[in-house]
């Protein structure tokens, strides 16, 4: 058989390398692509599921969007630093009620046991934050104005980002504490200690401990987590609506973008998903190598 003679029947090609045959190193036959694997393991999406999915990011602009416009309330004096403790604490309680309602308890010594930790992780955080309030107040006040509501918006968009939309419960370290150093910075601007006292235990309550609260909904009551979630985002729009009409607005075709347009598109450009394996694809070894680390 010469070089440049196709091989005879007598000789078949074998994906091999490691014995000689009278092929070229590229060379493959018909056979290749009959192991063409297309969109392989692809998960395939449906709408209302991916809007109820959704529907988590948007609650968390709404509650962005709730806390400013607790702290616009506050700054223009409509809203007492007072009034604002009695309702957190209002709403705290119902929370962490309905959360322990929520969670299944096997011990009742391990359930006590919880509840004296939670108490005073509380206890001694709003200690410490009471104490340090005329601190935090005095702050930025060699800081313009300008720039503290420039680091509060950049810190807030950081809380959005970094936010562990998937996993909410505990918050990321990241998302929290951006959303705190925001609170810090807008709660610096307002009239007295107390004022900041009753902004920062607003801000962790809505930051730190809502996000658990709705993921233990999100696992066992989904239906209501989907109510709740509508609700949110209805008082965000509301909320800012009643002091800035155009950011309410422009929240709402957000929330709208984000929790209906955004799950068509992923929906309608996944049947033009296109993925192939095959035989070029990268060895994978799936066998426990443990064995010879040791």
């Amino acid at each position: 058989m010469g070089p440049d003679c196709a091989p005879g029947p007598a000789a078949p090609w074998r994906k091999v390398l490691w014995e000689p045959q009278p092929y070229p190193d590229n060379y493959v036959d018909q056979r290749f692509l009959e192991e063409l694997r297309r969109n392989e393991g692809i998960r395939q999406y449906r709408y209302w599921p991916v809007v109820k999915e959704a529907g988590f990011v948007g609650q968390q602009l709404s509650c962005v969007a709730i806390f400013i416009t607790v702290w616009l309330y506050m700054e223009q004096g409509l809203l007492s630093p007072e009034r604002l403790l009695w309702t957190s604490l209002t709403c705290a309680l119902l929370g962490y009620g309905l959360y322990q309602a929520l969670t299944s308890q096997f011990e009742s010594g391990c359930e006590l046991r919880t509840r004296l930790a939670d108490l005073q992780s509380a206890t001694i955080f709003l200690s410490f934050t009471f104490g340090f309030s005329p601190v935090l107040k005095t702050l930025t006040e060699s800081v313009s104005t300008d720039t503290v509501y420039a680091m509060s918006a950049v810190m807030l968009l950081a809380h959005l980002v970094s936010f562990p939309y998937a996993h909410p419960s505990p918050p990321g370290s990241l998302s929290l504490n951006a959303a705190l150093f925001a609170s810090v910075c807008l709660a610096s601007r307002l009239p007295g200690a107390l004022h900041t006292f009753a902004m920062l235990s607003c801000a962790l309550l809505v930051f730190a401990l809502w996000p658990c609260l709705l993921q233990k909904l999100r696992e066992n009551t989904p239906r209501q987590f989907t109510g709740l979630c509508v609700g949110v985002c209805i008082g965000g729009v509301g909320g800012l609506g009643s002091q800035s009409p155009g950011g309410a607005l422009l929240l709402a075709l957000t929330l709208g973008s984000v929790t209906l347009l955004c799950p068509l598109l992923l929906v309608r450009l996944q049947r033009h998903k296109d993925n192939i394996h095959g035989p070029w694809d990268e060895a994978q070894i799936h066998e426990d190598l443990s064995h010879f680390l040791h």
